[in-house]
Order: structure tokens, then C-alpha cells, then sequence
């Protein structure tokens, strides 16, 4: 487990022109500017509408079974000396934080008057909650998600076809989120006029980072008001996984006013630091442009993005949304790695002591906390358990030779 370089920066935040210091902007195909612009332009409209955020807040309560639960993980707690709590996002409807972002941009796409929703997906999750939204509310829906991914994430597959959507599969590439989201922005150029592309994470171009992070924010909202409640006090640390990194900066971004609050987000370390072998892409990246967005990703000499590695499928991305590029170069979040093998350990850990599966994703999570615990004993750390992991449990029985015909 290792920690990332931290840089201070003097950049000021300007959200409004889509930009997180010197992140984030809209470099997109000409073909996709009027989407774009009409997406900008409604969304700013909703966010000041009582109409629609009441919309959104009845949906997130009624249908997504919001506000999710804050638990104390007793026996966690008690083997890693630190008082452990748990953001429970893994029990939302469709079983993680993804649903929060989906079903807003499905409000989004009714009144923009689409008819057909597409998305990208890695692990599942979020191909899942946009198959399920679109059933909700009547769209087609088209998820393109890698070979590999489809493979490890068979379950979500079932799942997608359940609910009424085309899965496709991509096997350009590695086969892997990249590759799916390259296909999902071809399709969008291609059918522009009646179909809107339900970005996953907070990346692409400008205002998605913006848009998804702030149907996110709702997990740190409850949050704050939860430890409060639950602790009597804010946790001394925050701990979320990253891979474009969404369900990080939901948790993050009403923590990021409390200066005493620590703010970890937990990269994919892999198999290891050579390219090629992890998703870390704070630590190993560089500043670049792709998919629509200026961030930080893993690219060689000469800007090309290169393949990368991770042991989960939704964290396997060679990028990270611009506003944590912003947050880590200012020294607001520290960005940190954890190998396959520990994340490995920590869903079995979790699944023992607490009866919880978690997703892999959070896993990575899970055991930087483990790791923060043992050398801050009495200190409350919060995780956010962004999944849960029934869609991994086949991948971790072939991973730890337990597929031998009789699981």
C-alpha cells in the first residue's frame, strides 16, 4: 500500500466554465457540442428548480430506498483498533451508489424529451441502475460494456437483459471500461438527436463531472448529518476507492469544508507498478486529454492512453474525473494504492466479521482503512461501502481456487 505524491496548488475552482483548477473543460467532437450544450443548459436550469429536486428527492426515497444507512462495524472496529463506520450504498436499489447518478440523468433525458438511454459500464453497476431507470421511465436502453468485463460480471449482464437492455459487447482493445467507453461515445455521435449518453463517473467532457458529482454529493450529505447523529462528532478520516470517481467525490465533497477531516481515495495498485499492471492513476498518470475532459491519466512518451490493470473491474480505467486530479494536486485528498491481494483479503475479511459482501471496488477501500486503523487506534474512520459484491463472488471463487465444481 502506497501512498501518491501530493502537490500543492494555487488554482482557483471555477465550476461554472467546467473547470477544477487546470482539470476538466469540454473537448468533444463538434457533432456532440449541441447535446452537450443542451445537457449544460438544462441541467443548470434543474439545479435551481424546487420542482425537479423535489422530483429527484422522491425518486431517491421512494424507488432507491434513500437515505442509505450508517453502521458501525463492531467487530472491524474491534480487530483493527479503530471505530469503524460503514456509508451503506450497497443497499440501494440495484445495490450500489450508481442508481444516484442514473436516476437523475433519466429525469434529465425526460425533459429533454430522449428517447433512448446508453451507457458504458465496468463491473456491471452502473449498466445495471441505467437498465433499470430506462425501465422505469420507458426508454431504450443500449450498455456497451467490455468482453473481459463481461465475462468477470456475468451476473450484471443477466441483469441488464432482465430489465429490457441491449448489452454489447466491446472487445476492442482490453476489452475492458476504456473500450466500452469509447464504443458508448461512438454511438452517441452516431444518434445524437434522440439518445443521451448516461456517463457513469465524473468524467468526460464538461458539465457531466459536475452533474454526476452532484447527484452523488448526496451520500456525503446524509453522511454528515449521520456521524453527527450516530458518533456525536465528524470522523477523523474518509475513505473511498477511486476509478473515475464517483462514488469518492459523492462521499468527499461535503467533507471537503471540514479541514480536520482526512480524505483518502484508494486507487487500484494491481499486480503491481510497472505499466500495464495497475489503474493507479494518480499516482502514475499525467496530464492529458480524454474522452471530452483534461485530466490526469496513464499515457506513454507520447500521450497515448496504455492499458491498465485491476482486479476489479470497475476500477479498472486508465483515468480519473478532473476534480479529484484538482483535489489531489491542491492537497485537499491524499491518493493512495492498494495491490489486488489486499483488496482480496479485505472482501474476505469484511464477508467473516461484519456478514457483509462488499464489492471489490470498496474492497480496495476496506483495506487502506485496515491499514490506517492499525496505526491510529481510537480514531473513527468512515468507509463507503459503494457496492456490494454478489457480482463478484464467481471472480473471487476462481481467484482463490475455490470453482472447483462444488460452489
Amino acid at each position: 500500500m502506497k501512498t501518491a505524491k501530493k502537490k500543492k496548488s494555487s488554482k482557483v475552482l471555477s465550476e461554472k466554465k467546467g473547470f477544477f483548477g487546470e482539470f476538466g473543460g469540454c473537448y468533444s467532437p463538434e457533432v456532440l457540442m449541441p447535446a452537450i450544450k443542451e445537457l449544460e443548459a438544462t441541467y443548470s436550469k434543474m439545479k435551481s428548480s424546487k420542482k425537479f429536486q423535489k422530483e429527484f428527492e422522491k425518486f431517491s426515497r421512494e424507488y432507491s430506498g434513500r437515505p442509505s444507512i450508517l453502521s458501525f462495524a463492531e467487530r472491524l472496529s474491534h480487530e483493527w483498533g479503530a471505530k469503524i463506520y460503514l456509508k451503506r450504498e450497497d443497499l440501494n436499489h440495484t445495490g450500489s451508489h450508481k442508481i444516484n447518478n442514473a436516476l437523475g440523468q433519466a429525469l434529465l433525458a425526460k425533459i429533454m424529451r430522449k428517447k433512448r438511454l446508453i451507457a458504458e459500464t465496468g463491473a456491471g453497476q452502473h449498466g445495471v441502475a441505467t437498465a433499470t431507470v430506462a425501465a422505469k421511465f420507458g426508454f431504450e436502453c443500449t450498455v456497451y460494456m467490455g468482453e473481459e468485463d463481461m465475462r468477470r460480471q456475468r451476473l450484471n449482464c443477466i441483469r441488464m437483459e432482465l430489465l429490457g437492455a441491449k448489452v454489447v459487447p466491446v472487445s476492442s482493445g482490453t476489452g475492458t471500461l476504456k473500450d466500452a467507453t469509447n464504443q458508448a461515445m461512438r454511438d452517441w455521435a452516431k444518434n445524437v438527436e434522440h439518445t443521451h449518453y448516461v456517463i457513469g463517473s465524473v468524467i468526460g467532457p464538461h458539465p457531466f463531472p459536475l452533474l454526476v458529482r452532484d447527484f452523488q454529493s448526496v451520500i456525503g450529505k446524509e453522511a454528515v448529518k449521520q456521524m453527527k447523529k450516530n458518533a456525536g462528532k465528524l470522523p477523523d478520516f474518509v475513505v473511498a476507492c477511486v476509478g473515475g470517481g464517483s462514488n469518492a467525490i459523492g462521499i468527499f465533497h461535503a467533507f471537503q469544508k471540514y479541514s480536520k477531516v482526512k480524505l483518502y481515495g484508494v486507487e487500484a495498485g494491481g499486480r503491481g507498478d510497472e505499466p500495464g499492471e495497475n489503474s493507479a492513476t494518480i499516482t502514475f498518470g499525467n496530464p492529458g486529454y480524454f474522452h471530452g475532459t483534461r485530466s490526469l491519466f496513464i499515457q506513454d512518451s507520447e500521450g497515448q492512453i496504455q492499458n491498465v490493470h485491476s482486479i476489479s473491474a470497475g476500477l479498472d480505467y486508465p483515468g480519473v474525473g478532473p476534480e479529484h486530479a484538482f483535489l489531489a494536486k491542491s492537497g485537499r485528498a491524499d491518493y493512495v494504492r492498494v495491490s489486488d491481494d489486499d483488496a482480496l483479503n479485505a472482501f474476505k475479511e469484511i464477508c467473516r466479521l461484519e456478514g457483509i459482501i462488499p464489492a471489490l471496488e470498496s474492497s480496495h477501500a476496506l483495506a487502506w482503512a485496515k491499514n490506517l486503523a492499525k496505526k491510529n487506534k481510537n480514531k473513527i474512520i468512515l468507509i463507503n461501502l459503494s457496492g456490494r459484491g454478489d457480482k463478484d463472488v464467481a471472480e473471487v471463487a476462481r481467484l482463490s481456487g475455490m470453482d472447483s465444481g462444488n460452489y
